[in-house]
C-alpha cells in the first residue's frame, strides 16, 4: 500500500519511521497540506494520511476518488475537516486515532492554567533580561478555586482529576452525556452550561467541534461568566467566537485567556511565520493582549502521543490493506 502523507513534519517522519518496520506500507512524506491544489500529489497512491489542518471537503474528496484514492487516514482524533457525507457518496473510507494520549493534552491544559495564573512566561522573559522585579507577577492559589470543565471525554476527565486530586480544586463539569467516571475523578456535574459559567473561576474547554458546539463561547456565554474569569482552550479553535472573545478582553470582563488552538489557525500554525505579516486582524489583536497566552497547537506533542498516533494509524492502514474492517472507521451518523 502506498500512502501520500500530507503536512509531514520531522517528528512525524521520525515517529512513523520508527513504527513502520515491516508493515509493507510505503509512506511518501509530503510537506504540503492537503487542499484542492495539492490533490494531484496523491496520484499513484492508495491512501492519504492527513492531520487537523488539512482540507478534505467534497472537492478534495472527489479529486482523490478520481485518482483512485479510496482511503483517508486521519492521524488525529478530530474529523471535522472531512466531509463525511461526500466521503460516503464517493465510497471513500475514513479512519482516525480516537485516543492517542489524553494525558498529554490534559497535562498541557493544566500547565497552561499554571502558566497564566503564576505568569511563568512573563517571569522567564524578565529574568533573561536581568529584571528580577516581582511587580506584575502576582498570581493566586488554585486550591479551593472552582474550575469548570466543559466536555468530559477522556481528556476532560483527566484534566478535572489532576485539578481536583492534585490541587484541591472544586471541579464542576457540564456535558450532554455525563461520564460515570466523573465522581471518582473528583468532578461534580451541574445541570446547565450557564450554571457552570456563573460559578467558575477558570473555564477549560474539552469538546469536539460539531455544528452544536461551534461558537459555544460567544457574546452571550461570555457574559454569563464571572468578571475576571480565566478561559482555556486546548480543544478546537472554533469553539470560541474570536470577535466576541476580543470584545470581552477589551471590556476587561475576562481576566486572562490561554489558547493552544485558534479558529483560523491553518494559515499560520505548524509553520514558521516569523518573517510573515499576520493578515488575520483578529489573530493579530489577540496576540497583542498582555493577558492572552497562545501556543501553536502543541498540547498533543509528546513522545508517547506520537508513538500511539503512529501505531494506530499504521494499524488502520494495515487493516485496509488486508481487507479488514478497522474499529476506528468514522462514519456519518
Amino acid at each position: 500500500m502506498k500512502v501520500a502523507f500530507y503536512s509531514s513534519k520531522k517528528y512525524d517522519i521520525d515517529s512513523f519511521g520508527d513504527a513502520n518496520g515491516n508493515t509493507g506500507i510505503e509512506l511518501n512524506f509530503l510537506e504540503s497540506r492537503l487542499e484542492k491544489s495539492t490533490v494531484p500529489l496523491a496520484a499513484g497512491h492508495d491512501a492519504v494520511c492527513i492531520f487537523v489542518n488539512d482540507y478534505c471537503d467534497a472537492d478534495v474528496l472527489e479529486g482523490l476518488a478520481n485518482l483512485g484514492v479510496k482511503y483517508v487516514a486521519l492521524r488525529c482524533a478530530g474529523f471535522n475537516n472531512v466531509d463525511l457525507q461526500a466521503a460516503e457518496r464517493l465510497g471513500v473510507e475514513v479512519s482516525r486515532v480516537p485516543a492517542y494520549s489524553p494525558e498529554a493534552v490534559a497535562e498541557f491544559a493544566v500547565g497552561m492554567i499554571m502558566t497564566i495564573v503564576r505568569k511563568y512566561h512573563k517571569a522567564y522573559s524578565r529574568v533573561r533580561e536581568g529584571n528580577f522585579l516581582l511587580d506584575g507577577l502576582l498570581g493566586f492559589n488554585l486550591f479551593q478555586k472552582t474550575i469548570g470543565i466543559i466536555g468530559t471525554g477522556k481528556i476532560g476527565l483527566l484534566t478535572g482529576k489532576i485539578l481536583a486530586k492534585g490541587f484541591g480544586c472544586n471541579v464542576i463539569a457540564y456535558d450532554l452525556y455525563p461520564s460515570k467516571q466523573a465522581d471518582e475523578c473528583g468532578i461534580r456535574y451541574v445541570d446547565t452550561l450557564e450554571e457552570l459559567l456563573r460559578q467558575s473561576d477558570i473555564v477549560s474547554l474539552h469538546c469536539p467541534l460539531t455544528d452544536g458546539t461551534k461558537y459555544m463561547i460567544n457574546d452571550t456565554t461570555l457574559g454569563q461568566m464571572k468578571k475576571g474569569v480565566i478561559l482555556i482552550n486546548t480543544s478546537r479553535g472554533a469553539l470560541i467566537d474570536t470577535a466576541a472573545l476580543i470584545n470581552a478582553l477589551k471590556s476587561g470582563h475576562l481576566g486572562a485567556v490561554g489558547l493552544d488552538v485558534y479558529e483560523k489557525e491553518s494559515a499560520y500554525f505548524f509553520a514558521d511565520s516569523s518573517a510573515k505579516i499576520i493578515y488575520d486582524d483578529n489573530f493579530a489583536r489577540l496576540l497583542s493582549f498582555y493577558n492572552v497566552f497562545v501556543s501553536g497547537h502543541q498540547a498533543f506533542l509528546t513522545v508517547e502521543a506520537l508513538k500511539k498516533i503512529a501505531d494506530t494509524t499504521l494499524q488502520n492502514l494495515q487493516d485496509r490493506a488486508n481487507g479488514k474492517r478497522s474499529p476506528n472507521l468514522v462514519e456519518r451518523k
